[in-house]
C-alpha cells in the first residue's frame, strides 16, 4: 500500500453504490457515467461480464459491479443504475453501480483493506477511509477489471 496523501495532494475519488456499500475510483480513471443500454452477451465470458457494448466508435466490455465483488444481484431496471466508465493505459471497461454517489476528497488516512482480504491477489479493494460514518472501499481498477500488470506491445 501507498503512504498516506496529504490533502492537499490527495487524489480525487467518485464514489459509487453497491449493495449499500460505498465503493470508489479515483477520478482520474473515469471518463464518464452514462445510463445502462443494451449489451451485447458474450458466449463463454467470466460471469461477472455482462457483455459489451458500444460506444462512440469502441467497443466496450462491461462488468456487473456486484458479480465482481461477490454481492447478490440486484433489478438491473432500478432508476439509479449506472456504467461508469473506467480507463486504465489503453483499456476502458463500463461497471455496472446500483447509483453514483459524489466526488471524494480524501481528508484522513487510508487504512488497510480488513483482515483477509490483503491476502487476496485478485482483491480488488486497496483500502479504505471513514467516510458519513461508514467507510468507502477504495478500489484499484487494473486489479478490478483484471487487466495485466504491465503493457505488451
Amino acid at each position: 500500500m501507498t503512504s498516506p496523501a496529504t490533502p492537499s495532494t490527495a487524489p480525487h475519488w467518485l464514489t459509487f453504490q453497491l449493495d449499500g456499500q460505498a465503493y470508489a475510483a479515483p477520478l482520474a480513471q473515469v471518463s464518464e457515467v452514462i445510463r445502462m443500454a443494451e449489451v451485447t452477451p458474450v458466449p463463454g465470458a467470466a460471469a461477472d461480464l455482462l457483455g459489451v457494448r458500444h460506444l462512440r466508435g469502441r467497443v466496450v466490455p462491461v462488468l456487473d459491479g456486484r458479480r465482481r465483488l461477490g454481492l447478490p444481484p440486484c433489478d438491473a431496471d432500478s432508476e439509479g443504475v449506472r456504467v461508469v466508465m473506467l480507463t486504465h493505459a489503453t483499456h476502458w471497461i463500463g461497471l455496472r453501480v446500483d447509483a453514483v454517489g459524489e466526488l471524494l476528497v480524501p481528508d484522513a488516512a487510508v487504512a488497510a483493506p480488513p483482515p483477509g482480504r490483503a491476502a487476496r491477489t485478485d482483491d480488488p479493494v486497496t483500502g479504505v477511509l471513514p467516510w458519513k460514518g461508514g467507510f468507502v472501499a477504495l478500489l484499484d481498477v487494473r486489479r478490478l477489471c483484471r487487466l495485466p500488470q504491465t503493457e505488451t506491445a
